[in-house]
């Protein structure tokens, strides 16, 4: 009788023991939390300023744009030469855009001079997450990828608790913003230094020339991998739909009444969930049915936005941001872990381009989305309507694309790489 081996022992920390992933973790971690103490710190200071519901979504399409405009090609140049190079050089030039907003804070210029700073930190942004989606699958071996896109949402979601509940409460303690750019030129500083030292396993880098086919094969390639393809749809349109983070000031200020305090503590709470999903995530077996977790756990974050649009208590608002951070960790974790094991070495720029477009497009125009819809319809009813469009698209997703569906183990997916 044929005996079984014994399956190795499940490892939660597989890719944390590898050293260029934990380099490239702690500088995500770093610049991240710079990053969102940087969006806490716009956040208040332009409608403290403006009283403005859609001086808020302008700060999403500001940086969108760049981002539409540069992604291909970004994704080719990331394909094409030194993937750790480009992160140096864009973590340098955020860190000039950071002393601009400096500038621009401390003597009180032109609201008009903050968005050009923003729109630098678009186009820097266009060429460096290719440039890091890129270089993370190169500091861990192919069989620790689900476990490193795991750590890698975590490096996130903890930037994304400290980041807001700090600046908030250096914008309460100076009761001015300045501060809070200066601190994320630091931080920025840090990660370049750290991503310096990074050596990265060798991979099969791309030799195409720009041609229009090259820039548009990241396109190709995921649309014609149609389980990547519905992922990166229910994820774009969840958020773009239920992009409540945008209006979290006006929820501060004139809701809820808690000020910038309670705000660094109501843009931190979606990471506090996603942080404790993240851990438990490492810690589990991987999931046997990826694709019908993902629509329930879609569905869940509508549902959690509408009931936070709705309240009008700090603790249940807040309880509904860290559901909605938990839930959203699931869909990040699945969808980077099929983005890692399906894509090729020598595309990984231009599809973590593509992806970044997808999620671009999300963030930044949800965020656009919701300040136009508050400034229409009040910002209640927009994000409660968010909510409901959410899971509307859920439902169309899953009806358009059985490959979602029928999604099982991540792990049991071809993890041949492809050059």
């Amino acid at each position: 009788m044929a005996t079984v081996p014994p399956q190795a022992a499940h490892d939660p920390y597989q890719a944390l023991r590898f050293r260029d992933f934990r380099l490239i973790f702690i500088a995500r971690l770093l610049a991240t939390m710079g990053t969102q103490m940087v969006g806490v710190a716009v956040g208040w200071e332009l409608y403290d300023r403006t009283s403005s519901y859609l001086a808020l979504g302008l700060v999403g399409l500001v940086e969108v744009i760049p981002i539409f405009l540069l992604a291909l090609p970004a994704g080719h140049i990331a394909d094409r030469y030194n993937r750790k190079r480009i992160m140096m050089i864009t973590q340098g030039a955020l860190t000039l855009c950071s002393f601009g907003l400096a500038a621009v804070s401390f003597a009180h210029g032109e609201i008009a001079l903050m968005y050009v700073c923003l729109f630098g930190i678009g186009i820097t942004n266009a060429f460096l997450a290719p440039a890091y989606g890129a270089l993370f699958s190169q500091t861990v071996p192919p069989e620790s990828f689900q476990n490193a896109a795991t750590w890698s949402s975590s490096s996130w979601q903890l930037a994304a608790v400290f980041g807001p509940a700090l600046g908030g409460l250096v914008i309460g303690w100076q009761h001015k913003a300045g501060l809070v750019y200066l601190i994320d030129m630091l931080f920025g500083i840090t990660a370049f230094g750290l991503v310096a030292t990074i050596k990265g396993r060798e991979i099969v880098r791309s030799i195409e020339p720009a041609t229009r086919e090259s820039l548009a094969a990241g396109v190709n390639f995921i649309w014609n991998t149609k389980v990547i393809l519905a992922a990166i749809t229910l994820d774009m349109f969840a958020v773009l739909f239920g992009g409540a983070v945008a209006l979290l000031p006006v929820y501060a200020k004139d809701i809820l009444g808690v000020g910038p305090e309670g705000l660094g503590w109501l843009r931190a709470a979606p990471s506090i969930g996603a942080v404790l999903m993240a851990f438990t995530l490492a810690h589990r077996k991987p999931f046997e049915r990826a694709g019908r977790t993902l629509i329930i756990a879609v569905i869940g974050f509508g549902l959690a936005t509408i009931v936070f649009g709705l309240s009008r208590s700090f603790i249940l608002s807040l309880a509904m941001l860290g559901l909605l951070g938990a839930l959203d960790n699931i869909s990040v974790v699945i969808r980077g872990t099929l983005l890692l094991v399906r894509t090729p070495d020598a595309m990984r720029g231009r599809i973590s381009a593509v992806n970044n477009m997808f999620l671009s497009a999300s963030n930044e125009l949800g965020g656009f989305e919701s300040g136009l819809a508050a400034q229409l319809f009040g910002p209640i009813l927009a994000v409660v309507g968010g909510g409901v469009m959410t899971i509307l698209v859920v439902l169309t997703v899953a009806a358009m694309w059985p490959e979602m569906r029928g999604l099982g183990r991540l792990s049991d997916e071809d993890q041949t790489q492809r050059s």
